[in-house]
């Protein structure tokens, strides 16, 4: 391996793909939900029109990445082969900016984050399949004995105190900011190196939680590790390949930590299923529909179906398809803690957060962190920490996934208590 050939390469991967944002070019004028609500109210909806940048201002950066593959064609290694594998994900996303608005966006988009079709690790199950899953389970829930959380209306001056409290626990003072911006127009946002939350909004507990789990304890802290990996400075990029990974071991940290909720899974199941109804033809108006039948208010519901025509045409039969990946990316990474605590392999997991990688990558690169080529996390969320804790939910949900609830109802001949009658 010529380790000092390989850093070369990796500092142009790194520089090239700093200037390819995916959601900032495909976003949408602030304006556009409140003209579309205005005229939906007003019985005469109307398509959003939208446009995006035109991508010529990505050809450097794709001729850079480009030289950078040929330049790794001489290695065989397993650093080689993840940076040659980055550099793919990043020239795809580059072929999907540049057909922003047209159908051949779905071509690339299914190649970096698969389909409602696809199928999940064993092959039994597909995403669809999960979506619909949670969304009965929903159903079955709220149809139930629903039992609300209480209430808590926090200001976002509140969040910020608790969050830098917390977010002190794990990183050096200032290694992330809290911002409260007025002028954000959703809810929050993160980076790797910020937070910011909007001004004169409620958030909840879950919200907090759900912040620091998912946003500062797993993407934040998974791109901070990568940038100080001194051999690839590559695992601190958010490469697409690894959008499904990450997006997963966040939601995963969500469960883990009781941080999840079931209102947020039905809110995801629903995208996966608002993906397909869009690739089936439906148009913008009736996936919008879709959210809004689904019991989503009318803001979220054009959020949701904001977020499927990206860079998409609203005609239909095309998608952004990048939602699919959360329940996707959960259930892999669920089942790779369990394989690891079932295989005694559970420094693969402690591996997996020392940057974004995919699951694969851990695997391959696990005997350059063996050598210390590569090193271990320096940030961990405390979830990771608690190793012990976690072995014990691991050992716990590998040995309930053998017993069948379906036959545990029978057994117990479990009833409702209005069939039990007087």
């Amino acid at each position: 391996m010529d380790l000092a050939r390989l850093k070369d390469i990796d500092r142009v991967i790194v520089a090239a793909a700093g200037g390819i944002k995916v959601l900032s070019r495909l976003s949408w004028p602030a304006d556009t939900m409140a003209e579309f609500i205005d005229h939906w109210g007003r019985g005469n909806p109307r398509l959003p029109t939208v446009s995006y940048p035109p991508g010529d201002d990505l050809r450097d950066a794709a001729s850079a990445l480009s030289r950078a593959h040929a330049d790794l064609a001489v290695f065989d290694d397993p650093l080689a082969n993840f940076l040659r594998s980055t550099v793919r994900s990043y020239l795809t996303l580059c072929d999907l900016l540049q057909s922003a608005g047209s159908a051949n966006l779905l071509t690339h988009s299914r190649r970096l984050y698969g389909i409602p079709g696809d199928r999940i690790s064993d092959g039994h199950i597909s995403n669809l399949d999960a979506a619909r899953h949670f969304l009965t389970s929903s159903e079955s829930y709220y149809q139930g004995l629903h039992l609300g959380d209480a209430d808590y209306c926090l200001p976002a001056r509140i969040i910020k105190q608790e969050l830098e409290a917390r977010l002190a626990e794990v990183f050096p003072a200032g290694t992330i900011e809290v911002v409260v911006d007025p002028r954000l127009a959703s809810k929050a946002a993160a980076g790797a190196t910020r937070i910011r939350l909007r001004d004169d909004t409620c958030f909840s507990e879950y919200d907090l939680e759900q912040l620091l789990q998912h946003e500062a304890f797993v993407h934040s802290l998974t791109a901070l590790n990568g940038r100080l990996q001194p051999a690839a400075q590559s695992l601190g990029l958010g490469a697409p390949r690894t959008t499904g990974p990450q997006e997963g071991l966040a939601t995963f940290a969500e469960v883990v930590t009781g941080a999840i909720d079931i209102d947020r899974m039905k809110r995801m199941a629903l995208r996966v299923v608002g993906i397909d109804l869009a690739l089936g033809g439906a148009d913008f108006l009736d996936v919008f529909r879709y959210f809004l039948d689904s019991g989503q208010p009318e803001s979220e519901s054009f959020s949701s179906t904001m977020r499927i025509f990206r860079g998409a045409p609203l005609t239909g039969g095309v998608a952004f398809t990048k939602d699919v990946v959360y329940l996707h990316g959960l259930m892999e990474i669920h089942t790779f803690f369990r394989w690891a605590m079932q295989h005694n392999r559970l420094e693969l997991c402690h591996w997996f957060l020392a940057g974004r990688m995919t699951i694969a990558d851990t695997l391959k690169l696990a005997p350059l962190f063996a050598d210390r080529i590569l090193t271990p996390p320096t940030y961990e969320p405390p979830w990771m920490k608690r190793i012990n804790g976690l072995a014990g939910y691991l050992s716990f949900s590998l040995f309930a996934n053998r017993i069948s609830v379906e036959a545990l109802g029978e057994h117990h001949r479990f009833e409702r208590p209005q069939d039990l009658g007087d």
